[in-house]
């Protein structure tokens, strides 16, 4: 297999994008191109009193059914091309996809007349066209033979060998036998196709230079980032050691291990307990997303979000009895789709929704999880019956370190951090997240909170 990418577009998921696009895009100009012929040549007689033989009239139509019907197989094709350097891929399609078209548009002009055609002037658009997609090399070859064919069919003309098919009507008289007239004109034209080569190629590499270098950039930049959150994790991870120490010596004294406690020294030591819980809280929150931020890749497995809710669930099962919570799992779907993703990465996002639901939900309270699917997507709904979010607060719910304005002054230890970690997460996953409130769990003392997400089912 011919290799056409440069090697730092192997890995580049936008530079195959692209290539993709213009691959449909040009197999919808060509479906459009093939009807235009097809009305060119039954308008000429009527609108523009021009004369065509009945074999022009063949030929013509013949390459119009071509047109469409390899334009057909390359819709087919396309669908199996890879994204793969090493395989047959986009890059390939572009250029059978030229050869054909170089083909067709030598048959045309022969067709039409020759160096008296006024197709000619199209191949000028397809060199330019494929100087932005195929490698310099690639370009120059097609346009030599391009040149080369097209002066050879017009010899042949003027030398009698291939019949001149001009077009009655057209001009005054013929011009293909024209010795000054052909070589002027295929000068032009050889010196036209050339410079358009060379203009548009030297721009193109010159673009495809200045993006190599912001590939090289940003790969530069993701290595500082991860050295960073690296720094990041190890200094966190220190000061987590000390905090946790601290609270293990307050939990001995608030179990009065070391005798009875004052009521006022105790009510500052339980306050003390919660504020080391919200310092270590944090750190954790910041662990999270420092393991995230380097995590370049997702471990993909098939995962069944069902499985993994009724996991998580239980795992907060006491915390749910403590607080008498009533909690209900709805699985809504209509098939038995799973999804694609990196299960510890999912397991933090949905851990995170769940204890925040029961975070914020009194005693006595509800928590619902609505599963349900569509074709393409799966659909999670945390609500709540706790104390819900105001209105005007829910745009900036998923910034780092934001709190809600209802909860800050009370006893609800947070750092602030958990709803934009489930958003790094689920995006991360190609999918989304959004919270409402009041929630369907409303009551008339609380509004509630519920968060869907919406993640892509496995293909």
């Amino acid at each position: 297999m011919i290799s056409l990418i440069p090697s730092w577009a192997h890995h580049y998921d936008e530079f195959w994008s692209t290539l993709r696009k213009r691959n449909l895009w040009f197999i919808k100009l060509r479906f459009g191109a093939a009807v235009m012929l097809a009305s060119a040549v039954l308008s000429a007689e009527f609108l523009l009193n021009l004369k065509l033989t009945a074999i022009q009239e063949t030929a013509l139509y013949t390459i119009t059914f071509s047109i469409l019907a390899y334009n057909v197989l390359l819709v087919y094709i396309r669908q199996f091309v890879k994204c793969s350097a090493e395989a047959f891929n986009p890059i390939h399609i572009s250029l059978i996809q030229m050869s054909l078209d170089l083909l067709v548009l030598q048959l045309l002009c022969y067709y039409t007349g020759g160096i008296e055609s006024p197709l000619f002037m199209l191949f000028v658009f397809h060199v330019i066209i494929g100087s932005l997609i195929l490698p310099g090399r690639i370009v120059y070859t097609f346009v030599t033979a391009t040149i080369a064919a097209f002066t050879l069919v017009i010899y042949l003309e003027y030398a009698g060998i291939l019949t001149h098919h001009g077009i009655s009507g057209l001009l005054s008289a013929p011009l293909y036998n024209n010795n000054a007239f052909i070589v002027l004109h295929l000068s032009m034209f050889a010196f036209v196709l050339i410079m358009c080569v060379v203009i548009t190629n030297r721009i193109a590499n010159e673009l495809y230079r200045m993006e190599q270098e912001l590939f090289d950039s940003l790969d530069k930049l993701k290595s500082a980032e991860a050295e960073k959150q690296k720094y990041i994790m190890g200094v966190v991870h220190e000061i987590k050691t000390p905090l946790s120490a601290l609270q293990s010596y307050l939990d001995i004294i608030l179990e009065k291990y070391l005798g009875p406690l004052d009521e006022k020294v105790e009510e500052k030591l339980s306050r003390s307990r919660v504020r080391s819980q919200e310092a270590i809280s944090l750190i954790d929150d910041i662990l999270k997303i420092s393991k995230i931020k380097l995590m370049d890749e997702l471990n993909l497995e098939k995962i069944s979000i069902v499985d993994l809710i009724s996991m998580l669930t239980d795992r907060q099962s006491v915390n749910f009895h403590k607080k008498v919570i009533s909690l209900s799992i709805n699985n809504l779907r209509s098939n038995d789709g799973m999804i694609e993703g990196d299960r510890l990465l999912l397991e933090i996002a949905f851990s995170n929704l769940i204890n925040n639901a029961i975070k914020y939900t009194g005693y006595n309270g509800k928590i619902d999880i609505d599963i349900s699917d569509t074709k393409n997507d799966l659909t999670i709904t945390v609500s709540d019956s706790g104390v819900g979010i105001p209105q005007e607060e829910l745009n900036k719910i998923f910034n780092d370190f934001y709190r809600a304005s209802n909860i800050k002054h009370k006893e609800y230890y947070g750092t602030g951090l958990g709803l934009s970690i489930v958003k790094q997460i689920i995006t991360r996953h190609k999918g989304e997240v959004s919270v409402t409130s009041p929630s369907k769990l409303k009551t008339a003392s609380n509004p509630g909170t519920a968060v869907t997400v919406i993640l892509p089912l496995a293909v």
